[in-house]
């Protein structure tokens, strides 16, 4: 079974970006490709950490993480070769789909004074990045088993070549952006 937001894509979203944009071919309108998201933990914490942080990724995604190393010894940051610094997870298909679903309908709304996501984070190549500051905001993750706060980075990866066609793209998907005037 395909995940409702993908049947809302192809039933909704693909027609309207069509229409709005005079797309001639169903082919040229841009849809999501992949979802990134990137857990950054400071090489100074215990060694647990890197461990916690890889724990509540796979509750949040639902998929193993991959432990990200570092390349080069930074004395000035106390970071050694080959120390573990972080973990991330690439979600492709149904998983992006019900990951962006969860994002957007459970976890954003439960930031505190939540007023929309900023417009400006594009990259300019039709591609989303999104910081997220608490992990806590994620219904999978109890409040009881964490120990420490961490952060996370979400990208959203689009086939569209400019911001503004992957502006509409994520607007239509349901992405609560912030309003200009506010």
């Amino acid at each position: 079974m395909k995940p409702r937001l993908y049947e809302k894509f192809v039933k909704e979203v693909q027609p309207a970006l069509m229409e709005k944009r005079q797309y001639k071919n169903v082919h040229q309108v841009p849809r999501m490709e992949k979802i990134v998201v990137n857990m950054g933990v400071s090489a100074s914490l215990e060694k647990g950490a890197v461990d916690d942080a890889v724990k509540d990724m796979a509750i949040i995604t639902g998929r193993k993480p991959v432990i990200s190393k570092s390349r080069k010894s930074i004395a000035n940051f106390k970071l050694r070769e080959n120390q573990p610094i972080g973990c991330r997870v690439t979600l492709r298909r149904e998983v992006m789909y019900e990951f962006f679903d969860r994002l957007v309908a459970a976890a954003l709304p439960r930031i505190r004074d939540f007023r929309g996501i900023s417009t400006r984070s594009f990259d300019g190549r039709g591609n989303y990045s999104l910081g997220i500051s608490d992990q806590t905001i994620f219904p999978e993750i109890e409040m009881d088993k964490i120990k420490r706060t961490q952060g996370m980075d979400i990208t959203i990866v689009t086939s569209a070549p400019t911001d503004a066609e992957a502006m509409d793209l994520l607007k239509l998907m349901g992405m609560p952006f912030a309003e200009k005037g506010r």
